[in-house]
C-alpha cells in the first residue's frame, strides 16, 4: 500500500506535483518514508488486510492504473504481482490513448516483458496469462465505469475485485461508487479541491478504501 501512494505522487495533472517533478524534487524512496502516517484520510487498510490474509484468494482482479514512470514500476506491478502469486487472475486496465501522464496500454504491453526479464514470479504470471493487459478504452485521467471497451467488460464478467488506483479514478470518480464485488480505491489527494471535499483532508493525504459486497451500500 505504501509503495502505490508513493508512485502515485508521480502525477503530471496536479500543479503541486507537476511543478516538484519539474524541480527534480520527486523522489520514491523519500516520499515514501514521509508518507502520511495511519489512520489515513481513509483508511480501510485493517479489512483489506483481514481480506488479505484469508485461506481463499480473489479469482479475478481488475486493477485500472494510473501514472507512468514510478507509479506503474514502483507501484502497482508490485500489487499486481503479490495477487498473481496468490493464485488471483490479474487484468491491468490502461488507458486506450495518451492523457497526461497516464500509462497507455501499448506501453504496458511493451513493459510487461521488461518486468518478467527481471523476476521469476512476475514471468511466470505473464507466462501463464494470471497477468495481461487490456486496454480500458478511456482516454481521460477519471474514469466512468459504464463506457469501459467491450473487450474489457467481456473480460471482467467474472471479477471479484476491482482496484482504482490514482486521484482520478480512485478517488475523484470513484470513491464512492457502489460496487457489486470487492473494491479498493487507492490514490493520494493531490488537489486541494478534493482535499476540502474529502472534509478538510490534508494535500498528500493517503486514501485506501476497500468495501466487500456485504459492506458495500445497495445499487440504486
Amino acid at each position: 500500500m505504501e509503495g502505490t501512494f508513493a508512485g502515485n505522487i508521480f502525477d503530471l495533472g496536479a500543479a503541486n506535483t507537476a511543478a516538484m517533478f519539474s524541480e527534480g524534487s520527486l523522489d520514491f524512496m523519500s516520499t515514501r518514508a514521509k508518507l502520511q502516517k495511519r489512520p489515513w484520510s481513509v483508511d480501510c487498510y485493517d479489512a483489506l488486510a483481514a481480506r488479505w490474509a484469508a485461506p481463499q484468494p480473489h479469482q479475478l482482479a481488475v486493477m485500472f492504473v494510473d501514472n507512468s514512470g514510478a507509479d506503474i514500476v514502483l507501484g502497482m506491478l508490485p500489487l499486481a504481482r503479490e495477487l498473481a502469486r496468490r493464485g488471483t487472475r490479474v487484468i491491468l486496465a490502461a488507458n486506450s490513448v495518451p492523457s497526461i501522464n497516464d500509462v497507455t496500454y501499448e506501453e504496458l504491453k511493451l513493459l510487461l516483458p521488461q518486468v518478467a526479464a527481471l523476476d521469476g514470479p512476475f514471468a511466470e504470471a505473464v507466462a501463464d496469462g494470471r497477468l495481461r493487459v487490456i486496454a480500458s478504452g478511456s482516454d481521460l485521467p477519471v474514469i466512468d465505469l459504464r463506457f469501459i471497451s467491450p473487450e474489457l467488460a467481456a473480460a471482467s464478467a467474472q471479477a471479484d475485485l476491482v482496484i482504482l488506483e490514482g486521484m482520478g479514478r480512485g478517488i475523484e470518480s470513484n470513491l464512492r461508487a457502489s460496487f457489486s464485488c470487492e473494491v479498493l480505491c487507492l490514490g493520494m489527494v493531490k488537489h486541494l479541491e478534493v482535499a476540502q471535499a474529502l472534509g478538510d483532508t490534508p494535500l498528500f493525504g493517503c486514501v485506501c478504501r476497500y468495501e466487500a459486497p456485504a459492506t458495500a451500500a445497495p445499487a440504486p
